[in-house]
This record gives C-alpha cells, structure tokens and sequence, in this order.
C-alpha cells in the first residue's frame, strides 16, 4: 500500500454521473488520481478554475474523519484493516437526496431530510481511528483557532485534532473555495441546474474511502469500505 503524508476518512461518490460530473467541475479525479478539464458553464462571474482552487486538491468528496498524521507506530495498512472492521460494524445511511447549499462563504452538496444516520456514521469513524491520529502541530492548531468557534469547538479540536465533529459536524461535499457575497447566489443558481441532473434521490451513504495525501497535496482514493453492519 503506498505511504502517503496524511489520511482522512471520506465519502465519494460511487461510480456514477454524479462522481463523472463532480470529478470534471472541481478538475481532479481522486480516484483515478489524474486532472479533468472543466465543464463549459456560461455565466459563472469566475472561471471555473478559480472558483474550485481551493477545494480541487481534495477531490470530490464529504469528510468523515479529516486529514492527519499517522500517529507511531501506526502504518498505513493497520488504519486500512481498522477502518475495514470500523465499516463491518456501520449500518449504511440515507437521506432524500442532495442539494446545492451556501456554506458560510462556499457552495456545496449537502443532504435533504434527516442526516441523524449520516452524522452517526461520522461520529464512530472520528472516535474509534482516533488513535491512529498523530496530535496537530502547533501551527495546525493556531491555523484552526483563526476562525470562530465556539467553546464546545475548541474543545473538539484539542480532543480531536478538528472542530466540526459529533454535534458541529454538518455533512457536505465541497464545490467551491470562498466566495465574495455577491456571487454567491449567482454561482449557486448555475450549479444547481449543472448538478440536477446528477443528484440522486434519495441518497444512500454506503460505504466510507480511505484516502491518501501526496507530496504536492492532492488526496487519492486509496480503499473503499462497505457498510454492512
């Protein structure tokens, strides 16, 4: 298995019109690990490669657990095997379906209806691989302090090396880095129709992908795992 900086625990889409229609929007394959050219949207304020900079390098995917050091004497097939057994344990989740949402200052897909199974699924996957994580550096965590967060949140993020878990968790798959007030509805509008066509509904979580972090920071796909607990 190759070693890789950083892991993470996602979800990507399986094979299908939404993962083929999201890998060419933000112009990275994590699975296949290779560039896409953009779709030709008319409209957009920006090109499309300025507007997903930001999140391209992650491919598209929602995180579960996010990036970190492999914590010694950890190795990469351990987490793989763990996160294998984690998956056996995991009853697969479901929502209505998928849509366009604002973020803060990004656009994203984010599920309809009841995410309480989804959220379920995240929670596990950040408290039983917790110890493969190496704690964050001191920059990591001054980089993460920079925003705003409430008590519970910096709490979460010295207990587990990120804020925005179990209770501030809020599942999404990323589409665009920050965007200025005034274009975001504009670009929300336009990717609600680029994407309408490739949005399932309902939409089922299925399995959980490890994913690997290269020397110039691309993430890979490196497994995927079923849920079938």
């Amino acid at each position: 298995m190759p070693v890789f900086r950083r892991y993470a625990v996602y979800f990507t889409p399986e094979p299908g019109p939404l993962a083929d229609f999201g890998a060419s929007w933000l112009g990275w394959d994590a699975v296949t690990g290779t560039p896409r050219a953009h779709p030709d949207l008319t409209g957009l304020p920006l090109p499309v490669s300025e507007l997903t900079a930001q999140p391209r390098k992650y491919g598209l995917h929602a995180t579960l657990k996010p990036p970190f050091r492999l914590a010694g004497p950890n190795d990469p097939d351990t987490l793989k095997a763990d996160l294998a057994q984690l998956a056996s344990t995991l009853a697969p989740a479901s929502a209505d379906g998928l849509e366009v949402s604002r973020i803060g200052r990004f656009l994203a897909l984010t599920p309809r209806g009841d995410p309480a199974g989804i959220a379920h699924i995240a929670g596990e996957t950040v408290r039983r691989l917790d110890h493969h994580r190496a704690p964050p550096t001191t920059e990591e965590l001054a980089r993460r302090q920079k925003a705003r967060l409430s008590a519970q949140q910096r709490e979460y993020l010295e207990t587990w090396g990120y804020p925005y878990v179990f209770d501030a968790f809020r599942f999404h798959i990323t589409l665009t880095g920050p965007l200025p007030d005034d274009m975001l509805d504009p670009v929300k509008g336009i990717l609600e129709t680029a994407f309408a066509p490739h949005l399932p509904a309902p939409f089922h979580l299925r399995e959980i992908c490890l994913f690997g972090e290269d020397e110039t920071g691309r993430f890979h796909l490196v497994s995927r795992h079923d849920l079938t607990g």
